[in-house]
């Protein structure tokens, strides 16, 4: 049940006396007032660029942003002024100003796609992050993705807008990334790649010299994972064709060619558009589920702030992200016994960056641990692979925006998980939920990561704003192209599987 909102503070009057009690605030809504500031904290007021991190006492950002940080701080805007937490005109007045130095930023021309990092007082494409690293400028499918996913909000948020945004947004073809000739292990064809670069760089790359560029050798050919958002996009502007959704698998192959993977899967095959698909699914702890890669609530539900996956898809998404959600609490309260949960790729509290996440729910064997030391979940893969020792957890690292991600499937497990993190240890700071949080040893990873941050805003915009996010997405044309597809799918996931870890929501 969402609350309710009341533009002044609630009041009981005290019949027969003058006295007058206000009501609690609601934490939530503090929560987001403070992570907005953070991501102030982080912005150049003359480009309207966010930087992609800041230290906890918001003092000096860092002087390198991405695609995803500046869409993460375009639809943390929408969402602020949703919330009430700055005026329309303010928050018109800073998206407008960041979309006028995208429009200057150098991209890649033919594609329309932006470079993974700039500077965030310049615009200048990075050769060299601030820590001396020397990087070959790439074009992500992945940061793309979020940097369009945000244009369109702003698009659907702000019609005086709507142009600036267009003179962006309708230069970049996702089909650039499409490979319909990429096949995967269950035999489907056509996947996005990772990405391109336009200079050669070192290591593996596929060279197309008709496009002037080398793309990945890898593609993206899971389900559950975040690239979902650049092919959708894809399919809603009619650049990649709608099979391509059935084209990625939602488990590995059950045989055991594919025992590597974290366990073995069980389900049917069918068929959609023509596409073979395997409808695998795992199982932990009683709660059966399909799995992202890493096991990460990034992963599976990051997508689910703009696209209402779970309403156009009640067999699939509808299914899968209640039961992703549960499965990531019983591994927090009841498996690893860390008292918290959250997992998802965070700061490294001891240092540094980490990919976290819950071992067992994800496809890949060497997968995210939940803990520092990397605890490791072996079930086995029937008889290609015995199973392992049972799983030894020590040091868990949870990070705030996993669970503000998980509010539109637990809202009471949440709220409680964020204020045990916020009282027991010094887990937060001026702006809002400092990133993560080695939970047995109390350390703190005391600095603020915009896209997290921004995650933060937009589960906070949509739970509180009555999906505020989502509505301004979504257009008619792509509701046409892409709910009938998330429709028309049954994951292997059982309609009504008891969740007890969802109780009370």
């Amino acid at each position: 049940m969402r609350r309710l909102i009341a533009p002044l503070a609630a009041l009981i009057l005290v019949l027969g006396g003058a006295s007058v009690a206000h009501a609690a605030p609601d934490p939530l809504r503090t929560y987001a007032k403070d992570t907005w500031k953070s991501l102030v904290a982080m912005t150049d007021p003359a480009t309207g660029l966010v930087a992609d991190n800041i230290p906890g006492d918001l003092s000096a950002p860092d002087a390198y942003t991405s695609p995803t940080n500046i869409g993460g701080y375009m639809w943390s805007a929408v969402a602020a002024r949703e919330l009430g937490l700055i005026s329309s005109r303010e928050a018109t007045a800073r998206v407008s100003r960041t979309l006028e130095t995208l429009a200057t930023l150098k991209h890649h021309d033919k594609s329309g796609m932006f470079y993974n990092w700039y500077n965030p007082h310049t615009g200048a494409v990075l050769t060299v992050l601030p820590d001396g690293t020397a990087v070959t400028p790439f074009l992500s499918s992945v940061d793309n993705g979020w940097l369009a996913a945000a244009l369109h909000v702003v698009q659907g948020a702000f019609p005086s807008l709507r142009a600036k945004a267009a003179k962006v947004l309708d230069r970049m073809d996702f089909g650039f990334y499409f490979n319909p000739a990429a096949v995967s292990p269950i035999g489907t064809r056509g996947l996005i790649r990772g990405g391109f670069w336009d200079t050669q760089p070192t290591g593996c790359s596929v060279a197309a010299p008709d496009d002037g560029v080398w793309f990945t050798c890898n593609h993206y050919d899971i389900t559950v994972t975040e690239p979902r958002m650049a092919t959708y996009l894809g399919i809603g502007s009619g650049q990649i064709p709608a099979t391509a959704y059935f084209d990625t698998m939602r488990t590995l192959p059950d045989n055991c060619d594919y025992s590597w993977q974290e366990m073995q899967p069980h389900g049917f095959t069918t068929t959609h558009l023509g596409r073979t698909v395997y409808e695998g699914s795992y199982r932990y702890r009683g709660i059966t589920f399909v799995p992202s890669w890493g096991g990460d609530m990034f992963e599976a539900l990051m997508p689910d702030l703009f696209v209402p996956e779970a309403k156009w898809g009640p067999r699939s998404w509808g299914r899968n992200h209640p039961a992703t959600v549960a499965a990531q609490i019983e591994h927090g309260l009841n498996d690893a016994r860390y008292g918290y949960w959250g997992f998802s790729p965070a700061s490294n509290p001891f240092g540094g960056y980490g990919v976290y996440g819950v071992d067992a729910m994800g496809m890949d064997t060497d997968g995210y641990p939940s803990d520092v030391q990397g605890g490791k979940y072996d079930a086995g893969f029937g008889d290609c692979r015995p199973a392992g020792p049972p799983a030894v957890y020590g040091d868990g690292v949870v990070t705030p925006h996993a669970a503000f991600l998980a509010l539109p499937y637990a809202p009471k497990p949440v709220t409680k998980n964020l204020a045990k993190i916020k009282s027991d240890f010094d887990a937060y700071g001026p702006g809002g939920f400092y990133d993560a949080v080695a939970v047995r040893s109390g350390t703190v990873a005391k600095r603020y990561l915009s896209l997290d941050q921004s995650m933060i805003m937009g589960a906070l915009g949509n739970y509180l704003g009555h999906d505020v996010i989502k509505k301004a997405f979504v257009t008619p044309r792509f509701e046409r192209a892409v709910r009938p597809l998330l429709a028309r799918e049954t994951f292997n996931v059982p309609a009504g599987q008891r969740l007890p870890q969802l109780g009370g929501r």
